[in-house]
């Protein structure tokens, strides 16, 4: 079974986007075991610091690192991903040459009320991603949902058969995404 970081840059106990990738990790059950990554709790990154880095960002990297594949779930803050998302993302890529990201396969989501999704915070984060940390990102399908009340039930289940069947052709895509480079790597 893959092992897959579930990164969630929203730290609102409410948060749409955990409760997306929850029912993402739902539909995935069999194939994909989903560990999510706690990312509300590492202080604000500080090179003075990694020379003896704290308890949470050692964590951090170690889940990230016994990962198979990354699943970021970002809300959009000001047109960007949110301070927590980057802030982990800066302590996963240090100390310089020892990122825990390189080469892990990703995919990114978003969740928000408004009509594009996280469609800008997504594509910031996949410039961060790609480019500069190395790792492959999933480019298709895109994964920008609209919030509606009532959409995702607490079990994580998916009330609309649309959705559900979207979200279901996303998780099925991510898995052969990870599984394809799992394979290379052999």
């Amino acid at each position: 079974m893959l092992k897959i970081a579930a990164i969630v840059g929203s730290l609102r106990k409410d948060s749409f986007n955990k409760r997306l990738a929850q029912a993402i990790g739902k539909l995935a059950a069999g194939k994909m075991e989903f560990k999510f990554v706690e990312i509300g709790d590492l202080p604000l990154f500080n090179q003075d610091l990694e020379a003896s880095p704290p308890a949470s960002v050692l964590r951090l990297r170690q889940d990230i690192k016994a990962a198979d594949g990354i699943l970021f779930m970002t809300p959009e803050h000001n047109r960007s991903i949110s301070a927590a998302l980057k802030n982990a993302i800066d302590w996963g890529s240090r100390p310089y040459g020892q990122s825990s990201w390189v080469g892990k396969p990703a995919a990114t989501g978003g969740i928000s009320p408004g009509g594009v999704g996280t469609a800008v915070a997504q594509a910031h984060l996949r410039s961060i991603v790609s480019g500069h940390l190395d790792m492959p990102m999933l480019g298709q399908p895109e994964l920008f949902v609209q919030w509606r009340e009532g959409m995702i039930a607490e079990d994580g289940s998916i009330a609309n058969d649309d959705t559900r069947k979207f979200l279901q052709g996303f998780t099925d895509r991510f898995e052969k995404w990870v599984t394809s480079h799992a394979a290379a790597k052999e």
